[in-house]
């Protein structure tokens, strides 16, 4: 049906091909589990992401529409809001009423908290959320929790919960024993959805899916590399990887397939690479040995690798710090200085705009002082905070500013003469009765 690839801990990319019957299995699944899909759902996600199989294929096998629209454009909420909807955890912050769904919300691609649901639940009662699991070696999901409307939803991780149609959950330890409940063990799945294996990698389609000891003749379980418990009541707590590969909003990294691209350069001797959460969510750092420039690296880095795979910092020691028995001492590598305006470079806001965007940039990004000639991802901004500024600046504006605009004009001076120009353009849209109109209900120079 398609191959994706996936983070290679060598640097090399897996790609995992998945057959129809898998797809066709899921599916089957998700019509019954989420009513949404009969309905129109909210397709914002990539191709090359499995997490957009339910919203791309799940509606035409249930008689529902599919729009496709990023989260942040007006196309998104042209036609009423979605019954359904499919994002990370990472996206919560962005949904607004108008693209929050209907009928269904359904989480995924990285570790859910009740934290992070808590307020857009309170906003939206009468809606379903699924913590929905599943590799793409296990075809999109593979376990899934629903909490139902108005159930309660205590604080700290929420369960993956129990296993899709057809598909069997097997907690084993290092022997292929299986654990008891609430004893921690590797997870891994079998059944119907599993994958085929590795596009040309049958060494490495034949470690990670094995001979089933607990199905029939013939089955193969996926050993995903997670580490989980069972509950009391038969579902599932997910705690993390067992190796380095980590999830950043959504998207599988393997730290390693970073960290080879660094080792490759001849001005790096030694270098690593962690997720680190000082801002407040998940955002890749690179410590580099050597005598590299971390500015020039990473515009090396996003020649070779994909977007998220470059890392949004890097630091510049003089050794990696090791624990006595000569491993990475990963808690001892320091925080990424905070990104700040440079007082001699410092140009004060002109216009109303400038002062706007500068004071959205200085929020989103703490940053103390940000002028007009500051560019937003020079100041560490990263495409999830772009999202939040431009939410909140169009907020305060109220016209129809594409993420777009972001990418091309980072810059504050350039991306306030973009919201100046809007502005204009829709000002000479009106007669001259409603700029009348308009001017008796503002006050001030500002109208």
């Amino acid at each position: 049906a398609y191959v994706l690839y996936t983070s290679g801990s060598t640097g090399r990319p897996k790609g995992v091909v998945v057959e129809h019957r898998s797809v066709a299995a899921y599916l089957a699944w998700a019509r019954e589990a989420y009513p949404g899909l009969a309905g129109t759902a909210l397709l914002h996600s990539p191709v090359s992401f499995d997490l957009t199989v339910t919203g791309l294929l799940g509606p035409l096998t249930a008689g529902g529409t599919v729009r496709l629209a990023a989260i942040d454009e007006p196309a998104a909420r042209a036609g009423g809001k979605p019954a359904l909807l499919k994002v990370t955890p990472s996206h919560l912050p962005l949904l607004d009423d108008a693209v929050s769904p209907t009928t269904d919300l359904v989480v995924g691609g990285e570790a859910l908290t009740g934290e992070q649901l808590a307020g857009w639940r309170a906003a939206h009662p009468g809606v379903a959320v699924t913590n929905e699991y599943g590799p793409t070696e296990a075809t999109v999901g593979c376990v899934a929790a629903r909490i139902a409307p108005g159930q309660e939803l205590a604080a700290g991780a929420v369960p993956i919960g129990t296993p899709t149609w057809n598909t069997r959950a097997l907690l084993l330890d290092a022997a292929l024993n299986p654990v008891p409940p609430g004893v921690v063990g590797e997870l891994y799945v079998a059944g119907d959805q599993l994958a085929r294996g590795y596009l040309r990698r049958p060494g490495l389609t034949a470690e990670r899916f094995l001979p089933c000891p607990y199905g029939p003749a013939g089955q193969r379980m996926y050993r995903t590399g997670d580490l989980a418990r069972w509950r009391a009541d038969g579902t599932l707590d997910y705690l993390g990887r067992r190796d380095d590969q980590v999830k950043v909003r959504g998207m599988r990294i393997e730290l390693g397939e970073i960290e080879a691209a660094l080792l490759a350069r001849p001005d790096v001797s030694a270098a690593a690479v962690v997720v680190r959460t000082d801002s407040g969510e998940p955002t890749l750092v690179g410590y580099l040995v050597g005598d590299a420039d971390g500015a020039s690296v990473a515009a090396d880095l996003a020649r070779e690798l994909p977007a998220h795979l470059v890392p949004a910092a890097f630091v510049a020691l003089d050794a990696l710090p090791l624990t006595p028995n000569g491993k990475l001492d990963r808690a001892a590598l320091p925080a990424p200085a905070a990104p700040a305006a440079v007082d001699d470079a410092y140009v004060a806001p002109r216009t109303d705009a400038e002062a706007l965007v500068a004071e959205v940039y200085a929020d989103i990004l703490g940053v103390e002082k940000v002028g007009a000639a500051d560019d937003f991802f020079a100041l560490g901004g990263n495409s999830l905070r772009g999202m939040r500024a431009m939410a909140r600046i169009r907020a305060e504006v109220d016209v129809d500013l594409p993420m777009r605009a972001l990418f091309g004009s980072p810059v504050v001076a350039d991306l306030a003469a973009q919201i100046e120009k809007l502005i204009a353009a829709e000002l000479d849209e009106l007669s001259d009765a409603e700029v009348a109109e308009l001017l008796a209900t503002e006050e001030g120079p500002t109208a």
